[in-house]
């Protein structure tokens, strides 16, 4: 029987994958690069080869939403031929049917899992950088100007409450690859005195692991907003984080980072404290966790809508399959957003979706096994 209904199961997968992945990558990347060999003058090779590297993302897309149309498919065609109730009088549970369905859609979430981790993100970045040296070859990977960069932290009030307040800003009006240029750093790190830094240019000492800054002005101010004192200075070394570095060179996008690299760059968002940012990739990053499940999900929700007796073919099923889709990804993106509007916490805003559509999966499989 595993062996039948894996057999009757790889066909519709396949043939949903190819569909569902051919569908996105050129809803999402053919008119897109069509406009750009029009308007720009994008060679057709990079085209297709920026074209094949978004394949590896809508893949990943395709396993969830192929596990739903083909568990759903294949068990409402055995379910309509009768060969559902067959199982069932020579004493196979519904549970039972159902597992091999279950079983499959794990291996699918291992696969969903390493093209998430391993593969899609490295082609989508690779896509961008070969789009962007086609078009701009003379873009920088950097960013050039107007380098911001807050640093916050809490401090305890006298009645015992904390207030978020600014610690350090750091300001560069350029950055040409190795050097920023017009500084001005304010830093409030010390108790008692704050210190304005106004430089020249600044540029980061890896042996050192400090900034040496060139041709600048130390203000140091008093509690009582005087100044203490001016130091004037052509070489300055000062112990401040490289984190301004980081935020200037060109930063991944998340769809771009695996999760080592999306803990990495939330390590330097938390130093940062800019809390939406944070939010935002604390729940991207729970979402590379849960998105891979979804075939689980999906996988259970498709067998047990498709062992309800019924008289449907392959369109009603195909049908079913595109709303039970678009529902949950409507309620992936607003938990999602909730999630990050901080309604949610990060691991709720990501894992909500799955967690009802496995209620509802489970409810439906009972209904059927009563029966």
């Amino acid at each position: 029987m595993d062996r039948y209904l894996t057999k009757e199961l790889v066909a519709p997968f396949l043939f949903g994958v190819g569909a569902f992945s051919s569908l996105g990558v050129t809803i999402d990347a053919v008119f897109e690069l069509v406009r750009r060999i029009v308007e720009s003058g994008l060679p057709i090779s990079i085209a297709i080869q920026v074209f094949l590297l978004k394949f590896p993302n809508f893949i990943v897309l395709a396993f969830p939403m192929s596990t739903l149309l083909a568990t759903l498919m294949t068990y409402s065609r055995l379910s309509s031929e009768s060969e559902l109730i067959a199982m069932r009088g020579c004493g196979v549970s519904v549970y039972r049917m159902v597992l091999t369905a279950v079983m499959l859609s794990l291996l699918v979430t291992g696969m969903t899992f390493v093209f998430n981790e391993q593969i899609a993100p490295a082609a989508n970045y690779r896509a961008t950088v070969t789009l962007e040296k086609a078009l701009k070859s003379d873009k920088p990977t950097f960013q050039q100007s107007n380098i911001f960069y807050p640093e916050y932290r809490d401090v305890q009030q006298a009645d015992g409450s904390r207030q978020r307040i600014l610690a350090r800003l750091f300001y560069a009006d350029q950055f040409d690859g190795k050097k920023m240029k017009g500084l001005t750093i304010i830093d409030r790190t010390t108790a008692g005195l704050n210190q304005i830094v106004v430089s020249e240019s600044a540029e980061w000492n890896v042996g050192d692991n400090v900034w040496d800054f060139y041709n600048g002005t130390v203000y140091l101010v008093a509690p009582d907003s005087s100044y203490r004192n001016i130091l004037r200075f052509e070489h300055q070394q000062l112990q401040l984080p490289r984190t301004p570095l980081n935020l200037a060179e060109r930063s991944r996008d998340y769809g771009e980072m695996n999760i080592s690299e999306s803990l990495e760059q939330l390590e330097i968002e938390r130093i940062g404290g800019d809390r939406q940012k944070i939010r935002k990739l604390e729940v991207r990053i729970q979402q590379k966790f849960s998105l891979p499940f979804v075939c689980v999900v999906f996988g259970l929700v498709g067998a047990s809508m498709g062992t309800r007796p019924q008289r449907s073919g392959r369109g009603t099923s195909f049908g079913v399959s595109v709303i039970v889709i678009f529902t949950y990804y409507l309620i992936f993106f607003i938990s999602g957003a909730m999630g990050q509007a901080g309604v949610f916490s990060p691991f709720m805003g990501a894992w909500l979706p799955n967690f009802l559509f496995l209620g509802i999966g489970l409810f439906l499989l009972m209904r059927v096994a009563q029966r």
